[in-house]
């Protein structure tokens, strides 16, 4: 269980002393939190492993765009803390898949709907990150699905 080892994860964080990698464990927690009462559940509830890595891929996402946001703003400093968070938050990210990969499932895809204009781009992009379930960036899967038109 992901959660578990996330909790696991925050003692050791308290005993090293990382104060980092505890702000990052408990950012996730809370997030699990959050996610289960968005859901019409209790917090004391059991984060399943679906429900723990759609909220670490939102928390890596927002960890890029604010590095990136950081980043165009001058701020290497304030970057520097997402890009340390963003390393523990990785861990517990599926193993990712090739831009390769990627392409064979969005070329069957493409078929399987029988999609041939660019107007169903958005359609495809759906199909596609059903497909690959987590275990692709959004973005990659996007700048794909549009070199297939």
């Amino acid at each position: 269980m992901i959660a578990t080892d996330i909790r696991e994860q925050m003692k050791q964080a308290m005993r090293d002393k990382d104060q980092v990698a505890l702000d990052t464990y408990r950012g996730v927690l809370s997030a699990f939190t959050s996610e289960l009462v968005a859901t019409g559940k209790t917090p004391q509830d059991e984060v399943s492993d679906d429900l723990a890595l759609k909220v670490i891929q939102k928390l890596i996402k927002q960890r890029k765009d604010a590095i990136s946001q950081f980043e165009a703003g001058g701020r290497a400093d304030l970057a520097d803390e997402e890009k340390k968070q963003l390393a523990f938050l990785e861990k517990f990210q599926p193993a990712q898949m090739s831009e390769a990969e990627i392409r064979t499932i969005a070329e069957a895809k493409k078929t399987e709907l029988g999609i041939t204009d660019k107007a169903k781009a958005g359609v495809l992009t759906g199909a596609v990150m059903k497909a690959v379930a987590g275990q692709a960036d959004g973005s990659v899967v996007k700048a794909v699905v549009e070199s297939l038109f």
